[in-house]
């Protein structure tokens, strides 16, 4: 029991290391280990073999594990040639499975004493899957949503995969009510979703899962945690291990890209394009809101992008009454919202790839009118009219939906408060630049806008983790105009920070990197006008009179996070972007997102 879950015994070398020795450890003899090398090596012989003859369309079984051969100039290029020249071989193919070696004794006491088979009360097995169907699912398809069938049979850990079922727990914990976690004997939130997320990860890296789609699935979804007790299994971490295996997978290809493929079934499709633009979705944001380079290059990737059907086709094949158990009843709608923010995500790759490459040549102008024509023809949908019912959960995501689209339009305009494109003649530039820092108003006082409806409509309940970092360039913009010479312009500045700042306050009950933004901004506040510094918002009638302020207690000042001098320069200097950024990951004592 001394291993810990953190720091595991890698699944290929602990397969290895129990070649050597027996189950409870005593070595092997030197003829058995030498017979065992003997049968493994035959073994990768027989995979090889059945890899050509898949391929070349000799095989004589139906395999079931999916297989991608990758490209030239791969070793699959040696089969091209055994080809003729006008015929095109499959990457995608389906291989027999491999026998999975069982979990050993001590294998299966460590996971039991770290509570891996230890299920929920029923009742709140169906409170959180409830949740991530109505909550997570919306804006994550990852999963097919036929594993509620299993459910309806009763929970019976030798019918579910706990990876993929801790995992999902996980991330459905934000959304469940106090009384999910009082009844788990939990007393808080954050330790119902930590003790998950330890059961998930501990799974992850101990319990012999091979099924390469579970693994994608639960990296993303352990893709929410960030704590700095666990320092390498960052949000960053685990979208590139997902990443990484839809690669291996061939998911980022199309099947069908050459004829085709006839052999791979019809049914994995949808869920694999929902795997594949889900990763995409975070790559970018993840890739602005921690300021990382973008990790799928859409030039290598051929796989069509997902349709409304893709999302609908596993619910059609549910009893009805588990669909409106778990399923959104507007679903179909849901769905619509998901392909425009994937839309939306790819236009957000090209802003970031053209105005933040450190060693990248400034824009020229008419790439930048290029991008602004198409991000300003972009549509998010309206509001549905008069007689046309809308819940309250599609109402949220089509506000977040706006959200992410202004934050979009910051996050394009930002730069060139100092950038200057090349090929702009000189005469426009002071007008241009006047311009742009109009629109970069305009964006962050939409996005105000929103927070208000929010407020209004009190939607803020569905928050998911992704929001508190979407508030965050309004913010900037807000802050910099804190920073000006006009008074008026200050008193704004202030007046449209606070909002964000009570928006913030109401997320941190849930999500920490809320409080941790809003003490950074806290603290950029105390930097620009030392008695303005309040206890939890700004308040309006203290910006005229700075002698009127609130200011907050020691108590309350020792739990803001620490900020560092350079998250500071970084937030007030009118040059940077996403330094900022970077400077969160620094910030505070973890967070959970």
């Amino acid at each position: 029991m001394q291993r810990d879950s953190h720091d595991p015994v890698p699944q290929a070398a602990h397969a290895e290391l129990l070649d050597f020795t027996g189950d409870d450890g005593t070595p092997r003899s030197i003829t058995e280990r030498h017979s065992i090398t003997e049968r493994r090596d035959d073994v990768a012989e027989r995979t090889g073999v059945e890899i050509s003859s898949t391929v070349l369309g000799q095989g004589k079984r139906t395999g079931q594990v999916p297989f991608y051969t990758g490209e030239a100039p791969g070793y699959t290029s040696i089969l091209d040639v055994c080809t003729q020249l006008d015929q095109t071989v499959p990457r995608h193919i389906l291989l027999s499975p491999d026998i999975s070696p069982s979990l050993s004794t001590q294998d299966r006491e460590f996971l039991q004493h770290k509570g891996v088979f230890t299920m929920p009360e029923k009742n709140t097995c169906t409170e959180l899957l409830r949740v991530y169907f109505h909550h997570i699912h919306p804006i994550m398809p990852i999963v097919d949503v036929k594993i509620l069938l299993n459910f309806n049979q009763g929970i019976q850990t030798k019918e579910w995969n706990l990876l993929l079922l801790w995992s999902m727990f996980f991330a459905a914990a934000n959304f469940v009510d106090e009384s999910i976690w009082l009844l788990e004997g939990y007393s808080s939130r954050k330790e119902m979703k930590i003790a998950m997320y330890s059961r998930a990860k501990c799974m992850y890296d101990n319990g012999g899962e091979t099924d390469k789609v579970v693994l994608i699935q639960s990296a993303l979804l352990m893709g929410f945690w960030h704590s700095k007790r666990d320092g390498h299994a960052q949000p960053w971490y685990w979208i590139g291990v997902a990443i990484s295996l839809c690669q291996i997978l061939g998911l980022h290809r199309d099947p069908d890209s050459a004829k085709i493929n006839s052999a791979f079934p019809d049914r994995r499709r949808p869920i694999w394009r929902r795997l594949w633009w889900s990763c995409f979705f975070r790559d970018r944001w993840l890739s602005l809101t921690l300021g990382r380079p973008l990790r799928i290059t859409l030039d290598d990737c051929d796989q069509p992008m997902p349709s409304a059907a893709d999302l609908l086709s596993d619910v059609a094949e549910l009893p009805a009454s588990i669909t409106s158990a778990y399923i959104p009843n507007d679903l179909p709608q849901l769905a619509d919202y998901w392909l425009v923010l994937i839309k939306l995500s790819k236009l957000l790759g090209e802003v970031l790839a053209l105005n933040f490459k450190p060693l990248g040549a400034c824009p020229t102008f008419q790439q930048f009118d290029s991008l602004k024509t198409d991000l300003l023809r972009f549509r998010i949908p309206g509001r549905p009219g008069p007689g046309h019912e809308q819940s309250r959960l599609a109402a949220f995501y089509l506000y977040h939906l706006q959200l992410h689209y202004q934050a979009s339009l910051i996050t394009f305009y930002r730069p060139y408060i100092t950038r200057i494109p090349e090929q702009l003649p000189p005469t426009h530039v002071e007008e241009w630049q006047h311009e742009i820092r109009s629109q970069l108003d305009l964006a962050a006082l939409q996005s105000n806008s929103i927070l208000n409806d929010l407020v209004r409509e009190r939607l803020l309940s569905f928050a998911c983790p992704m929001t508190p970092s979407l508030l965050v360039p309004a913010m900037h913009i807000h802050l910099l105009n804190c920073k000006s010479a006009d008074a008026l312009t200050r008193r704004v500045g202030f007046n449209k920070l606070e909002l964000c700042m009570m928006v913030m306050e109401e997320l941190q009950e849930t999500y920490a990197a809320a409080a941790v933004y809003r003490g950074v901004f806290l603290g950029a506040i105390n930097e620009l006008h030392p008695h303005l510094f309040v206890g939890s918002t700004l308040q309006n009638s203290n910006v005229a009179d700075p002698s009127t302020s609130r200011v907050e207690s020691p108590e309350a000042s020792a739990m803001l996070p620490t900020v560092s001098d350079d998250v500071l320069n970084a937030l007030l200097d009118e040059t940077s972007f996403l330094d900022f950024w970077d400077s969160f990951n620094d910030t505070g004592n973890g967070m959970l997102y």
